[in-house]
């Protein structure tokens, strides 16, 4: 059955790619978007990646959501494979994805993307195409404001806050954008039996540090902060990093190995990179969020609960608005009695409670209808009045693997 709100159309289907060229948890940022549009016989939708582990994932929730039909293309071949092995990486580098795929992706009228990298395609040859950004958070860090936003034919918003933000920086114009909510909500769910991961009820505390070098708490407090918890008897902890790292097998291996005796740990769940850290399982079931600049933190705080953040870079951050979500909690510079810290934030969480409430509202855009029904509308009528002449030939695509299943 098609969706009530697609146009329907006379004219040959419109070619959409979802193409995924970054780690994995970006997926949870496009594709329900192609899920929606995949029940709509105005488009043919292809989910592209150069990885197995993405399109396996990427089936399997189709799969769970009653999608309509969706091809699941591998892109790059054998040697793509063979270059990740070389640099050690979870996901190839993206130039070389890009190189390997930009034939096949030049016969699509639109992509999909969830990062900004893949921009570089319009240097490779694809002029004519139309490229759409979702985003993939929706924090305060001026990384996600990223200047090549502005070469997006048309962006999805999550809420008020960013788009505040990116017209003030010229990153979007009017009717170039749309404001839809945040779909990653759309395919996920609450997991709240700790028991799960847990022998012992106690309140559960999510370690969640960023991957960059320079602003993580993890080089200066991540160990000393586990070893604290480890001693203590009042809380689970779940140590869940942004995947990105421990991207690479080798450095995820030898940490792995490192933290292994505190691992086994009946209060300690220490996970670097599985599915279950990027569905939000873990954000969840937590009672603490214990972080420093991930998005993830709204994530965490679409349901508000006590936060905890470290300043391990010594930042200057009250007046800076990349450092927004620190007003939702206290911040520590020092990991040094981090259970007693932490036991007292959860004690004075009325204090933050309602920041917290207004900065999600700002964040996160609330409407009737799922986010990402409501981003598949904004984009089915973006690409309706802006569709091209339809090109000569609609030949195939010879050149895509398809994967099997």
């Amino acid at each position: 059955m098609g969706r009530p709100w697609l146009v329907r159309r006379e004219t040959e289907p419109q070619r959409l790619c979802f193409f995924f060229n970054a780690q994995i948890h970006q997926l949870f940022h496009a594709l329900p978007v192609a899920i929606e549009l995949s029940r709509d016989a105005g488009f043919t939708i292809d989910v592209m990646a150069a990885t197995d582990d993405h399109l396996a994932l990427a089936r399997d929730i189709a799969a769970a959501r009653g999608a309509g039909p969706i091809r699941f293309l591998r892109c790059g071949g054998r040697w793509i494979d063979a270059l990740t092995r070389l640099t050690g990486g979870g996901t190839p580098p993206k130039l070389a994805v890009l190189l390997a795929a930009r034939r096949q992706l030049g016969r699509y009228d639109a992509i999909v993307v969830p990062e900004r990298t893949s921009l570089l395609l319009r240097r490779l040859g694809l002029s004519q195409t139309r490229f759409i950004h979702t985003c993939h958070g929706a924090g305060d860090r001026a990384v996600g404001y990223d200047r090549r936003i502005a070469q997006f034919d048309f962006v999805l918003l999550a809420g008020e806050k960013q788009r505040q933000r990116m017209l003030s920086e010229g990153l979007i114009r009017e009717g170039q954008y749309a404001i839809a909510g945040y779909s990653k909500f759309d395919l996920t769910r609450p997991y709240g039996d700790r028991q799960r991961l847990f022998p012992q009820e106690r309140p559960t505390i999510l370690y969640n540090p960023h991957f960059s070098a320079s602003l993580s708490s993890w080089p200066t407090m991540g160990e000393s902060i586990i070893r604290q918890f480890a001693r203590d008897d009042r809380f689970n902890l779940i140590v869940a990093p942004h995947i990105r790292l421990f991207d690479n097998r080798r450095k995820r291996a030898a940490m792995e190995r490192r933290l292994a005796e505190l691992a086994q740990l009946p209060h300690i769940h220490i996970d670097l990179g599985s599915r279950a850290s990027i569905d939000m399982r873990y954000v969840h079931m937590a009672s603490l969020y214990l972080g420093d600049v991930s998005s993830q933190i709204y994530e965490y705080l679409a349901r508000p609960r006590p936060c905890l953040f470290l300043n391990g870079h010594r930042a200057d951050w009250q007046e800076d608005r990349s450092y927004g979500h620190w007003h939702y909690g206290p911040v520590l510079e020092s990991p040094d009695g981090i259970a007693n810290a932490a036991e007292q934030a959860i004690a004075r969480h009325a204090a933050y409670e309602a920041a917290q409430h207004r900065g999600i509202a700002h964040t996160f855009d609330q409407g009737a209808d799922r986010a990402s029904v409501r981003a598949a509308r904004a984009l089915a009528h973006y690409l309706a009045r802006s569709r091209p002449m339809m090109r000569a030939s609609s030949e195939a695509l010879p050149y895509l693997e398809l994967a099997n299943g």
